[in-house]
């Protein structure tokens, strides 16, 4: 609502600033549909998902590793016990089980601290790709509003700004259009970047 307020005020006050002998022309453009219909994002989408999928394959073998230490450790617990065996193997086996048991909680060290570096590098560039895709989007924008001779471009996609919009002034369409122009990959199936980053296994 304050957002609403705002643009009520500000497309007010700089229609009062355009001489008479201007017009204020408004135009709407569905930034959402622009982002996942251009295909620079499908191009980002594949790459996070194909980064997602390598850094989870290196997560699942270091789980492997420390589900087969696990397994070894508890041999040597059930070695340790065995009254089959002498006094000195027994003592062999409970000193074997210790250092296993070092090993175990430095390598679910080692795989937590991974994780977190994976998601936080995953996070970093998915932010980093949203924030040139949306350059490269307003920017087209701009060419297109200029190119009509529009003062103001809203965003339709969002409902707090746009209260009504018969599409005749939006421009999403000639800004996808500009965008995919030469596209080098298929642009028919709307795209997006993942909502996840997580390297948690399913």
């Amino acid at each position: 609502m304050k957002n609403l307020l705002l643009l009520v005020i500000i497309l007010a006050l700089s229609a009062a600033a355009v001489p008479a002998t201007a017009q204020t022309k408004i135009a709407s453009v569905d930034m959402g549909k622009v982002f996942n219909n251009y295909w620079k994002t499908k191009q980002a989408q594949s790459s996070l998902e194909s980064r997602l999928t390598e850094l989870r394959k290196e997560v699942k073998d270091m789980a492997d590793g420390l589900e087969k230490t696990q397994t070894e450790y508890k041999q040597l617990l059930d070695q340790a016990n065995d009254q089959a065996l002498s006094d000195d193997e027994r003592n062999k086996r409970k000193q074997a089980a210790t250092d296993k048991a070092k090993e175990i909680n430095n390598t679910k060290g080692a795989l937590e601290q991974f994780q977190r570096q994976a998601d936080a590098q995953l996070a970093d560039q998915r932010q980093r790709m949203t924030s040139n895709l949306l350059t490269e989007i307003r920017a087209a924008v701009a060419d297109q509003a200029k190119a009509g001779h529009y003062t103001f471009v809203l965003n339709s996609a969002s409902s707090e700004i746009v209260v009504f919009n018969d599409n005749s002034t939006d421009l999403t369409e000639l800004v996808s259009k500009q965008l995919n122009a030469g596209a080098p990959i298929d642009v028919t199936k709307p795209a997006s970047l993942p909502t996840t980053t997580s390297t948690n296994l399913p």
